[in-house]
C-alpha cells in the first residue's frame, strides 16, 4: 500500500516530520473542516499538531470540539543538538544543548488551554523528542555575539509517546510521595523541576479541576488532589 501523501502547507521541518512519523495508511492531510484546515483527519478523529505554544489553537480546538474528537500532538524536546550555519549554510559549530527537556514541559504549553483537558472528546498526545535546531546569524546583527536566531527544527527520533485522555492522566504526571496538602515548593523538589514548571501545572491541573487550594503555609497557597 503507498504511504498517505502529506502535505505541508507553509510548515517547518519539524512540524512535517512529526506528521511523517504519526502516518498511518488512510490518513488525510491538510483537510478543511468546519472553517479550518486540519493537519491529518483519521476517521473520525482529528489531529492537529503543535512544536509552538498553544495559544493560537484556542479558539480552533474550542470550535471543533463542539462537534468532533480531536487529539492535539506536542512534541517536547528531551534532548537538543544546536548547530549554527553561515548565510549559505556552511556549518560553523554544532554543540549539544545543556539542559534536558522533561514531560512535564508540556504544562507550560497548556496554561493557555488548561479546562480542554476536561473536554470528553479531547485528547492530548506528548512525544518526548530528540531535536536538531539550527540557527543562523540574524539581519543587521552582525556584530552581536548573540545574533544568531533560529532558523529551523528538525526531529532526530522520537523517544517517548504518552497519551493523556482525560485529567486524571494529567494529574497522573504528578510526582508521588506528596503529602495529602503541599505547595508548588513541594512539587519542585519531590519531582525535580523548577519552581516555575511546578507553578504552572498546579495551575493548570487545578483549573482542570484536578487539585483544590486548601489554605496557605509561610505565604504559599497550599493544594490537594481531587477524588
Amino acid at each position: 500500500m503507498n504511504p498517505p501523501t502529506i502535505g505541508t502547507l507553509h510548515e517547518g521541518a519539524l512540524h512535517r516530520a512529526i506528521k511523517r512519523w504519526l502516518a498511518r495508511p488512510g490518513d488525510r492531510f491538510e483537510q478543511p473542516v468546519d472553517g479550518y484546515v486540519i493537519d491529518m483527519v483519521r476517521g473520525d478523529l482529528l489531529i492537529e499538531v503543535q512544536t509552538g505554544g498553544c495559544t493560537p489553537l484556542r479558539k480552533k480546538l474550542t470550535d471543533l470540539l463542539q462537534r468532533h474528537r480531536v487529539r492535539l500532538v506536542i512534541p517536547l524536546a528531551r534532548t537538543r543538538t544546536i548547530e549554527r550555519v553561515g548565510p549559505d549554510g556552511t556549518r560553523l559549530s554544532i554543540r549539544r544543548a545543556p539542559d534536558e527537556g522533561r514531560i512535564e514541559d508540556v504544562f507550560e504549553r497548556l496554561v493557555s488551554i488548561p479546562a480542554l483537558v476536561t473536554h470528553e472528546r479531547f485528547e492530548l498526545e506528548l512525544l518526548v523528542i530528540a531535536e536538531r535546531e539550527q540557527r543562523a546569524r540574524m539581519p543587521g546583527h552582525a556584530r552581536r555575539r548573540r545574533a544568531f536566531g533560529v532558523k529551523e527544527r528538525e526531529l532526530v527520533d522520537v523517544l517517548e509517546r504518552e497519551l493523556i485522555r482525560g485529567v486524571i492522566d494529567l494529574a497522573a504526571l504528578l510526582p508521588c510521595g506528596l503529602a495529602e496538602t503541599f505547595t508548588s515548593l513541594d512539587v519542585a523538589r519531590a519531582s525535580a523541576l523548577p519552581r516555575i514548571t511546578a507553578q504552572q501545572m498546579i495551575y493548570c491541573l487545578r483549573l482542570a479541576g484536578a487539585l483544590e487550594r486548601v489554605g496557605t503555609r509561610a505565604r504559599s497557597h497550599l493544594y490537594r488532589r481531587v477524588a
